[in-house]
């Protein structure tokens, strides 16, 4: 069966000379995979034609508005309903592409994306989900920004979704769920987390109990679940560190002859520590908990980066995840019925 992905292709810092063309090499790579690319077509036209591909595997379906990257997420839902954002979503709602990615607005994205599409029942917030590189391999954190402010319960179910994303992409059957908090011992952290923390070892998802930021990079867990807040600390400083150690090995490598032919000598273990670490192919976030598939990009991706997350949404198609969150769900309700508590949300204007 093909699995159709429908590209926002004017979202995101670069637009259309990123994700045509990440598009295309998606298309060369697997044979599996139709492509909808959705913007203004006049324009993908003359970006297409840049290019040698196969005509057949391609779509382009009209959008006459554009997401820009600063506007509210209000905005954007209320006023820009014929954007390449929201007419990719609704390819997805209507059945006609089995996923979205886009680079665009993040806030716009969830926001739209969460009308469109609507959560899994027994859900109260999607999550942003993405893979960090450890140790040992790599780890799903969740939430990375689309939640603040959150209870126990959306902790709990932060945790769930990521250890079934976790078993469906990596297949790890039984994947180690942390909760990240401020210290190991059991007296430590918001009251928020310590509720998570009861109601996890309540559940039969492999709960190995709190870890701390510095333990996200050891590979001793391959799941970290958090509030939305910490955990997008947690990615940029993360990004942060990676530039920085980029930086000054630049600078002491390019210092003299001597050291400019240390770098050249050492270039293939430089290389290997690159790979190893490039953000890049860690590219393509899950927003975790809709009933259908959809994937953010970076917003300053290139090409390389936005192939790796049109390759995450073709994976999550073919594991059926939306589906085995559903079931993984309902079986954890029949273990133990869920108390939902109320948390406070930022209200938004129906669309």
């Amino acid at each position: 069966m093909s699995t159709k992905i429908a590209i926002d292709a004017m979202g995101g810092d670069h637009g259309l000379s990123v994700t045509v063309p990440a598009s295309i090499d998606a298309l060369n790579t697997f044979s599996d995979i139709h492509i909808v690319l959705v913007g203004q077509e006049s324009l993908i036209q003359d970006e297409l034609a840049k290019h040698e591909y196969d005509a057949s595997r391609i779509t382009v379906q009209h959008a006459e508005q554009v997401v820009e990257m600063d506007d509210l997420p209000s905005k954007a839902l209320r006023n820009k309903r014929k954007s390449s954002m929201r007419i990719a979503l609704n390819l997805v709602k209507d059945d006609e592409a089995h996923a979205c990615v886009s680079a665009g607005n993040t806030g716009a994205l969830m926001a739209v994306a969460k009308f469109v599409l609507k959560t899994i029942p027994g859900i109260d917030r999607p999550a942003i989900c993405t893979s960090m590189p450890t140790m040992k391999g790599h780890v799903h954190v969740l939430d990375l920004g689309a939640n603040v402010g959150c209870t126990g319960e959306n902790l709990m179910q932060f945790a769930l979704m990521g250890s079934v994303l976790t078993q469906a992409v990596d297949d790890n059957p039984k994947p180690r769920v942390g909760l990240l908090n401020i210290g190991e011992e059991e007296i430590k952290g918001h009251q928020r987390i310590k509720d998570a923390h009861q109601l996890l070892n309540d559940t039969s998802i492999n709960y190995v109990g709190y870890i701390e930021g510095d333990d996200i990079y050891k590979g001793d867990t391959d799941v970290v679940a958090c509030d939305g807040f910490d955990g997008n600390i947690a990615l940029k400083s993360s990004e942060g560190v990676a530039k920085m150690i980029s930086f000054y090995l630049k600078e002491a490598f390019n210092k003299n002859l001597l050291t400019k032919l240390v770098a050249l000598i050492s270039y293939p273990v430089l290389k290997s520590f690159k790979d190893k670490v490039d953000p890049r192919q860690y590219n393509g976030a899950s927003l975790l908990g809709l009933r259908k598939i959809v994937i953010k990009s970076h917003g300053g991706a290139d090409h390389f980066s936005f192939f790796h997350a049109i390759k995450e949404a073709r994976l999550e198609v073919i594991k059926n995840v939306p589906e085995l969150i559903s079931n993984e769900l309902s079986n954890l309700l029949k273990e133990k019925p869920v108390q939902v508590e109320e948390a406070p949300v930022n209200k938004q204007s129906s669309a």
